[in-house]
């Protein structure tokens, strides 16, 4: 199906607005010293969640992992609740408590943990609930390439295939575990072969690519809605930034600048605008006003956060097992 202009305006806006922020984490992390949060930054890889997420109606809930920024954006988090999480302040997203690897906004339908593979269960989980409630909502497990060398993965899998559950199982590949090449971890037969059976075809997609991410996930929806079962798509794609923190890591031997840099010129967010500019669906002027927007956008409210105040401590064991 064809993306309108101002939706192709939409998707542009997002992937923007994710790379601002984290761009705006990575200037004051190390500097300021005002995020006391281990962060997995989603820089390059903007277009998986963005294509996803966007996919989805609001009552439909996503399950992400510990690299989550993106998601959580584009399931519509807020940025003012992103930045005073990281800076551990009472109105964060977790009101201070979670950090960067728990964003979580239950009123979007966003929900995260850093526990490798723990969401899966939980998205099948709920899909079971949307199955036995007759709601045809969806449920999506959005997870990297590891995730699949869990167990639960392959139990939830065989649950949700069993029962024919609504749910989008998302490989968001970008070929590393921590500092370990996906070659150096698993077989040599692909996460596709290895996922796919007669009851579900898994199926493979360039994850740089926001509206291909976007019209495949619409179409995996779809099917879902129409009763077929579970669903899986790996997007493949890749992180600029380390494993966890705000620097860029080819110096620590695992890769090399030269694959950084070669990555970087599929960049999701200046390749899709030199797009849309080339199309005539936006000016490059606008882009540098959108730029400047989204920017200002992250100053104020990295800003406003160290404005906002600290939790209680006699509010430290509230919602405590």
């Amino acid at each position: 199906m064809p993306i309108d202009r101002e939706f192709k305006k939409k998707l542009f806006a997002m992937m923007l607005k994710i790379r601002l922020a984290e761009e705006k984490v990575v200037e004051v992390y190390a500097k300021e010293q005002q995020m006391r949060t281990p962060t997995h930054l989603s820089i390059g890889q903007e277009a998986v969640a963005t294509g996803v997420c966007l996919a989805l109606r609001d009552d439909d809930q996503v399950f992400a992992s510990h690299r989550c920024h993106a998601a959580y954006f584009a399931k519509g988090g807020d940025i003012n609740a992103f930045f005073s999480e990281l800076c551990g302040r009472e109105n964060g997203s977790n009101a201070g408590r979670g950090g960067s690897a728990h964003l979580s906004a239950p009123e979007k339908n966003i929900h995260s943990s850093p526990i490798l593979g723990g969401m899966v269960p939980v998205a099948v989980g709920a899909a079971l609930a949307f199955q036995l409630n007759g709601t045809d909502q969806v449920a999506v497990g959005l997870a990297g390439d590891a995730t699949y060398e869990e167990g639960v993965f392959a139990e939830s899998l065989n649950f949700a295939v069993w029962k024919k559950l609504p749910v989008l199982f998302i490989c968001e590949n970008n070929l590393y575990s921590t500092n370990t090449h996906l070659r150096d971890r698993q077989p040599r037969s692909t996460i596709c072969e290895r996922v796919s059976m007669p009851e579900l075809k898994a199926v493979s997609f360039d994850g740089n690519d926001v509206e291909v991410v976007y019209l495949k996930t619409v179409a995996a929806i779809k099917k879902i809605r129409q009763g077929r079962g579970p669903q899986f798509i790996e997007f493949l794609t890749y992180r600029y930034r380390e494993h966890v923190g705000p620097n860029y890591d080819y110096d620590k031997g695992y890769r090399t600048k030269q694959e950084v840099d070669e990555w970087q010129e599929k960049c999701p967010v200046e390749n899709y605008a030199r797009k849309l500019v080339r199309a005539g669906v936006l000016k490059k002027e606008d882009v540098q006003e959108l730029n400047k927007k989204y920017s200002a956008y992250a100053d104020q409210a990295y800003q406003k956060a160290l404005r906002s105040p600290w939790p209680l401590k006699e509010g430290l064991l509230e919602n405590v097992c």
